[in-house]
């Protein structure tokens, strides 16, 4: 298709009419518009402009060379250590070639992908190098065209040899067998002719050995010559190819052909040639034929064979081995870094550096690869962890970023992660804690190698609130402890040990109301025998049940005390049977647990229940180390305004003494004081023994161990080391309470808070006291712990409460004098109780006055409309008879049509005859303006109502 215009030849073109123009322009051509006309000269221009500016200028040009340049940047580090930033500049040359059939056929050139490295010295080694190899492999091949042509000269002269053979043979024996009938036609022949015949066919046999040795020796010499050129060949080959794919990757081959080879373990002391790798050199023949698989017959060089490759594994150590990337280029290096090879470069010269470095190489041990057992806690920062594996930290970052992590050195890493480096890098992975001092806390213990001696059992006693626990052990220790607990009830462990005729009995007192649950589960976790009280008036109560509960999860056996069995009202049968329901089966119905009726006031079948205790414990044959470092659990603890915190213990093995260092939760401390239960001062402690020691740092949480150490740096550290895991587990509660409750919240809408601060005397009272008062929390109120400790309330106190507009309860404590007086300042509530029922009794009413009134509807009265008047400034007003009831202003009302509701809303206001009224009582007409509602009809029936709002209570 002809184009005549512009416009034509641009969509001819697929172009603009605009860049044609410019291009026409910058050819000579004046064209201004599109529509303006082409000629055939014109295109002609505009081609041989375009040719020339794309370098086709010639029409007649058949070949193009494509230059590619690239940049980039290694790190080398020079003669001082120093690392520096060389720019190499590589440039890739590509030549296509027109054929006289037409079609461009890319061919590569004889240097097609020769790279020029901004590196001169380098990059010149390795052109001669690849010449070299280039020039070695095509006299091996003009060898092998010689070789084959004296293969084919000597297979055609053992060919004619065999065939001389096979004709004298064959001449031989016609000569024979000639004779033979000879001899037998002219048995007159003489023995002299004979003897002639066998000596020449003698020299004939062996003329035939002697040329049949000689071709065999020089066929054995031959293939040895053969195996030879063969095996250095496809050395040369694999070199060649080695240098063809270093350079087509120039800037990894650059780099990676810089590190030393890891030595191998040496096969032969005079194999120099295996010392370096990595690079070429002129070796000693012999040692590469003995590699190449050569007969030892024929290591000899032949005498043109010229220079040879080194190295067998070039290829492998030029293609950029990641394994070996992972290694410290130092590493292995015995010549300290000094040489071409290595990291300090060192003189360039090839021969000068094979001969400072010959000996050394000789007389150095091959290294094996060291694997290190690292030992990796939870969290261990990058730069720790390669100190571990004693290399570099860039190392392991590297690592990381193939895993696809960006990390910093001094960025941690969870323990999963850091075991994945570890086994990456070929070392070996090991899970460990060290930085729990906790881990160590055993040592003492198991090298305390001390006699078991038998020792008293501990006996809790459990049961429902107000069935005589603590009066039954009264009794047994002949002390009105009792008569001193506040209501009537026990509302902390006590701790006491009693003698008896038998042996001695410690004894636990445990809380039988049902906010002392905890409390109850530690008395059963530190007991040996459960005495189970349960009255013959009551029976079996849901307490009773929480305990038997305890008891059986830590797996003691129970002894059942059926108490206040002397009143006329006792049954007990009934409690037997209701114990055989909760699985407690007394001896006599086949059972294991002995049941013993007893009275706390005239002592009836006391001395029967100490038997059975102490039989049960013969049977279970308590034994414990005296001797030893103590050990033991906390059953109580307190803050006392004189003596500090203050901590009841009971000793479970050792013996405990005054000055020990004791370690207890997240306390620790030394023991200043010790005391009985009596209140009298002890010196030591045995095991089943409890007392209360003076000295800790700060108050325990019940039910923690306790334990003696030598060392008080050592309890110092783990006790700030727990303090900390237990601050990073409460915080992470925290944070997962904030992350599941945040949609509830804001859904919720307004939940009305009270908030809270609990003191109490002793830290088992306080958590039962704080957990009693939480489980008060319903939906629209909630029930918020500000803080909660043991110790009287302070100025500290009423400040947290101002700051948190909460109520201060203290149980079983006062405030001082200065907190008093700054809580009568603020007005802060200050509420102090002795017995646990009224604190929750209180407490649930302040909490029900919160809560939202509930609005129930009141119906007050009917009315009928029977006439609807509509006044321009008032709006309808709904003529109405009472029906029943009443109806006042501001009342609600329901509009019926039709016995269906189609309006609620409020009245606005009453008039009756003219006169605006209050109310309208039954039997009434009146006029009924109703608030912002017109539809009004006459027939439609109105119902009033009130909403009251009556009080709600939890």
């Amino acid at each position: 298709m002809s184009s005549n215009t512009v416009a034509e030849f641009a969509t001819e073109l697929k172009k603009s009419p605009e860049t044609l123009l410019d291009q026409l322009k910058a050819a000579g051509v004046g064209k201004a518009a599109p529509s303006d006309a082409l000629t055939e000269s014109d295109k002609q221009k505009l081609l041989a402009y375009l040719q020339a500016s794309h370098g086709t200028a010639s029409a007649d040009r058949k070949k193009i060379t494509l230059v590619k340049k690239s940049t980039s940047e290694i790190k080398q580090a020079d003669a001082t250590g120093k690392a520096r930033t060389i720019q190499v500049e590589v440039r890739k040359k590509r030549t296509f070639i027109q054929r006289d059939e037409g079609g461009d056929v890319a061919v590569d050139s004889e240097a097609s992908v020769m790279e020029e490295a901004a590196v001169s010295s380098e990059d010149l080694e390795l052109s001669r190098r690849e010449e070299e190899a280039r020039r070695q492999a095509e006299l091996i091949r003009r060898q092998e065209t010689e070789l084959a042509e004296k293969r084919a000269e000597r297979e055609a002269r053992e060919k004619r040899e065999r065939e001389a053979e096979e004709r004298a043979a064959a001449y031989a024996a016609q000569e024979a067998e000639k004779k033979a009938q000879a001899s037998a036609v002219k048995q007159e022949a003489t023995r002299e002719q004979a003897a002639e015949a066998a000596a020449r066919n003698a020299a004939q046999s062996e003329a035939r050995e002697k040329a049949a040795a000689e071709s065999k020796a020089r066929s054995d010499e031959e293939s040895a010559r053969a195996a030879d050129l063969d095996a250095r060949r496809r050395k040369a080959e694999a070199e060649a190819a080695a240098i063809r794919s270093m350079m087509a990757t120039p800037k990894k081959a650059v780099m990676v052909a810089k590190k030393p080879e890891e030595p191998k373990p040496v096969a032969k002391p005079a194999a120099v040639g295996d010392a370096k790798k990595g690079t070429l050199h002129k070796p000693a023949v012999g040692a590469g034929a003995a590699r190449a698989g050569a007969p030892a017959a024929a290591g000899a060089a032949a005498p043109g064979a010229g220079k040879e490759v080194k190295s067998a594994k070039l290829s492998s150590s030029w293609a950029g081995d990641t394994a070996k990337k992972k290694e410290i280029k130092t590493r292995g290096d015995s010549s300290g870094g000094v040489g071409r090879n290595n990291w300090r470069g060192g003189p360039r010269g090839r021969r000068g550096d094979n001969r400072d470095h010959r000996d050394d190489h000789q007389q150095s041990a091959p290294v094996e690869a060291r694997i290190i057992e690292v030992h990796v806690p939870e969290t261990i920062t990058v730069a720790e962890l390669a100190h571990k594996m004693s290399i570099k930290a860039s190392e392991v970052i590297k690592a990381l970023m193939k895993m696809g992590q960006m990390v910093t050195i001094n960025q941690p890493l969870d323990q999963d992660t850091a075991m994945i480096i570890v086994e990456e890098l070929g070392h070996k992975a090991v899970v460990a804690a060290l930085d729990d001092p906790e881990a160590f806390t055993d040592d003492d213990s198991k090298q305390q190698d001390v006699e078991l001696l038998p020792r008293a059992p501990v006996v809790t006693v459990m049961g429902h609130v107000d069935h005589g626990k603590t009066s039954l052990l009264d009794y047994i220790r002949r002390a009105k402890v009792a008569a001193g607990e506040a209501g009537g009830i026990t509302q902390h462990i006590g701790a006491y040990h009693v003698e008896t005729p038998r042996g001695m009995v410690s004894f636990l007192d445990t809380p039988g109301h049902e906010a002392f649950t905890a409390m109850r589960a530690r008395g059963a976790q530190a007991t040996d025998i459960v005495i189970l009280v349960v009255a013959a008036d009551d029976g079996v109560m849901p307490q009773t049940k929480e305990a038997i509960k305890h008891a059986k999860a830590a797996g003691v056996p129970i002894v059942v005390a059926i108490t206040k069995a002397d009143k006329p009202d006792a049954n007990p049968d009934r409690v037997k049977q209701e114990l055989v329901v909760e699985e407690v089966v007394p001896e006599e119905y086949g059972g294991d647990s002995p049941f013993v009726p007893v009275s706390s006031k005239t002592g009836m079948g006391i001395d029967t229940l100490l038997e059975q205790v102490l039989l049960q414990a013969e049977v279970l044959e308590l034994k414990a180390p005296v001797d030893s470092l103590a050990k033991g659990l906390v059953i109580e603890a307190q803050l006392d305004k004189g003596r500090g915190p203050v901590a009841t213990v009971l000793v479970q093995s050792g013996t405990l003494k005054v000055g020990d260092i004791v370690l207890a939760g997240q306390t620790y401390g030394r023991v200043r004081a010790m005391l009985d239960e009596n209140g009298k001062v002890a010196k030591t402690a045995g095991p089943s023994i409890p007392v209360e020691i003076q000295g800790l740092t700060e108050v325990p949480q019940a039910g923690d161990e306790f334990m003696v150490l030598t060392d008080e740096r050592r309890a110092r550290e783990i006790s700030t080391y727990r303090a900390g895991k237990f601050r990073n587990t409460k915080l992470a509660k925290m944070q997962a309470a904030k992350l599941e409750n945040m949609f509830a919240d804001m859904t919720a809408g307004e939940v009305k808070m009270l908030p809270i601060i609990v003191k109490a005397d002793v830290q088992g009272s306080q958590e039962a006291l704080a957990q009693s008062l939480l489980k008060l929390s319903t939906d629209e109120v909630k029930v918020q712990l500000v803080y909660a400790a043991v110790g009287a309330i302070s100025e500290s106190d009423i400040n947290l409460a101002i700051a948190s507009k909460a109520i201060v309860i203290g149980f079983n404590v006062r405030a001082d004098a200065g907190a008093r007086k700054l809580a009568e300042g603020n007005g802060v509530d200050l509420h102090y109780y002795s017995i646990i029922y009224d604190a929750v009794d209180e407490l649930r009413v302040a909490m029900s006055g919160m809560l939202a009134p509930e609005q129930r509807e009141e119906i007050i009265g009917t009315a009928e409309i029977r006439t609807v008047f509509v006044a321009t400034k008032i709006g309808t007003i709904a003529g109405s008879y009472i029906t029943s009831g009443m109806v006042h202003r501001n009342a609600r009302f329901r509009l019926l049509r039709d016995n269906v509701v189609v309006y609620t809303g409020e009245v606005d206001s009453i008039k009756r005859l003219k006169d605006d009224v209050k109310d309208v009582k039954e039997g009434f007409e009146c006029g009924i303006k109703l608030k912002n509602y017109n539809d009004i009809k006459e027939g439609d029936h109105l119902e009033f109502f009130d909403i009251k709002e009556i009080a709600r209570t939890l």
